[in-house]
């Protein structure tokens, strides 16, 4: 018999994150349980570095580990409502025929002869987004990157890296990120953004690799289809006509208005007045119902087409909620800051090139424990930045390391409510999704692990 290779042994992604819950739970039997002391900062809770000190352990039973199901639900509700409200609008959106016809017109006016430009243009068009707008704010564009994808003759698994991929690397190596770069500076006391320069040149390396990557695979299967897209649901995607039978009417004109415009007010309600996951949910099911109206469809199809939309995303919706357990059990045993404790106490015995590289895998690993960025470094960076002092590392160097370590990971990281919802969106299962991603992950990993050292070893900042 052949041997299986490596992708062949992933198992299904339900299966695989409920070896993680079943993991975490017996790591609260083994490790002993420790917190450090916190202060609420601006809001929120940091921790005081020093302050770690071991507690009593609190091994989570076997009947809690099932409750943690719920509650991780519960965490994660702001996410699994906005996977449906996009999920609803996108299909009224669908529905009413303006996206194929905005798609099937670009594509008309570009020709298909600059497919392959056009996939390194939409690469960091999307990339963009991840770098000016956030993450979870995208998830609505992930479905019209599918479209476009598909209309230029490719597959969904090269819809997910032109527009998934794209912001998630825009975002995690985003020189102006104010979840992780914005809330590192303010905790190492450190202008505002500052290296942004430097910053830049990483995430633009990074989108030109993800943009050559993309292109690499689309010529692959233009001569073969891929076996990670076979079996995919592409009903609603792929255009229903040939690319020149394909203008814009009066009414998908207005239609494409009322989401554009909605989009606007939600990036103005963003960046003046801090809206998040909520207000952000309720732009998209005013611009769902606004879109029906204009198009002209009954209360019927309206309410029809909602619950088909719903059904379409709710797998996506389950996994983020699935996903969020793991927090939860790791938070109930009381082991994620004796993780990222002797994590911190391995660094200082380590060479200062070494220590900055092993200071991103030790970031890479916690992130798997807490997928929130910002939450991430104001649980971590307190600890890290003394420990940077200590071994020789500049600030900026300890904040870059960090960044690294959260966002390139992010690419494969199950626990991410944002990733999954956007692979829901795009309809990739997770599995087929790390068969494609894993190379290009390690490749940015190893090109940003590069720019550290040089970081290190030119006193940056």
């Amino acid at each position: 018999m052949d041997r299986k290779r490596w992708y062949e042994r992933i198992p299904h992604p339900v299966t695989m994150l409920f070896g993680i819950i079943c993991l975490a739970t017996i790591m609260s039997y083994i490790l002993p349980a420790g917190m450090f002391e916190r202060e609420l900062v601006d809001g929120r809770q940091r921790v005081i570095p020093g302050t770690f000190s071991f507690t009593e352990q609190q091994p989570v039973s076997f009947l809690d580990m099932f409750v943690a199901l719920a509650k991780g639900f519960k965490t994660a509700s702001d996410i699994i409502w906005v996977v449906f409200a996009s999920g609803i609008m996108f299909g009224i959106l669908e529905k009413s025929m303006m996206v194929e016809n905005a798609v099937g017109t670009l594509v008309k006016k570009l020709g298909l002869q600059r497919k392959y430009v056009i996939v390194v243009v939409m690469t960091f068009v999307f990339g963009m987004l991840g770098v000016a707008v956030g993450y979870e704010n995208n998830i609505a564009m992930v479905p019209i990157g599918a479209m476009l994808a598909l209309a230029l003759g490719g597959d969904l698994i090269l819809a997910a890296g032109m527009s998934v991929a794209a912001i998630t690397v825009g975002f995690g190596l985003s020189p102006i990120n104010p979840y992780t770069v914005g809330t590192g500076h303010k905790i190492a006391e450190l202008p505002m953004f500052s290296g942004a320069p430097f910053r830049s040149a990483l995430c633009f390396c990074g989108l030109a690799l993800l943009a050559f990557y993309n292109v690499r695979y689309f010529k692959k299967i233009s001569n073969r289809p891929s076996e990670l897209s076979l079996g995919l649901d592409t009903s609603g995607f792929s255009l229903s006509k040939g690319i020149e039978k394909y203008t814009m009417s009066k009414n998908n004109w207005l239609v494409a208005f009322i989401f554009l415009g909605g989009m606007g007010v939600m990036l103005y309600g963003i960046f003046v007045h801090h809206w998040y996951l909520q207000e952000i949910s309720a732009i998209f099911v005013m611009i769902a119902v606004a879109a029906g109206i204009a198009a002209r469809l009954s209360p019927r199809e309206i309410s029809e087409t909602a619950l088909t939309s719903v059904g379409v995303v709710a797998p996506g919706a389950f996994m983020v909620g699935f996903a969020t357990t793991i927090k939860v059990i790791l938070e109930m045993g009381q082991i994620s800051d004796t993780i990222a404790y002797q994590l911190s106490e391995m660094l200082t015995s380590l060479p200062v090139l070494a220590s900055a590289v092993v200071m991103s895998i030790a970031q890479c690993v916690l992130n798997l424990m807490i997928p929130s960025g910002s939450g991430q470094a104001l649980a971590t960076l307190p600890v890290m930045i003394p420990v940077g002092d200590i071994v020789g590392l500049t600030r900026q160097s300890t904040i870059l390391a960090f960044q690294i370590g959260d966002g390139v990971t992010n690419l494969i990281n199950p626990t991410l409510g944002g990733l999954i919802a956007m692979l829901s969106m795009c309809r990739v299962p997770f599995d087929r999704w790390l068969r494609f991603i894993v190379p290009l992950m390690l490749m940015i990993l190893f090109m940003s692990w590069l720019f550290l050292m040089v970081a290190v070893m030119i006193g940056w900042g």
